[in-house]
């Protein structure tokens, strides 16, 4: 494989993670910024309060995107082998 198309593959990488680890991610930002707002309007200052609705998001979430993650990742995973065998 020639450096262009290496950087190329990292790249494409990096694309895939963001893709992948985005909507979890987000899922968990929000329902910890909604848990939060809820604590300090109501006055509830408990850290392990913010831990089952994040859970639960998290779970929802990927319950939800699942089939188009794992399309991602399987398109990926087909194209990195296919270049590794058009290499050897």
């Amino acid at each position: 494989m020639t450096d262009p198309a290496v950087i190329t593959s990292l790249h494409e990488a990096f694309l895939v993670a963001a893709q992948l680890s985005a909507p979890p991610l987000l899922a968990a930002l929000v329902a910890g910024v909604v848990i939060s707002l809820l604590q300090a309007v109501t006055q509830i200052n408990e850290a392990t309060i913010v831990f089952l609705p994040k859970m639960a998001a998290v779970a929802g979430t990927l319950m939800i995107m699942g089939s188009f993650l794992l399309g991602t990742l399987s398109q990926f995973a087909h194209e990195i082998f296919t270049a590794m065998i058009h290499v050897g």
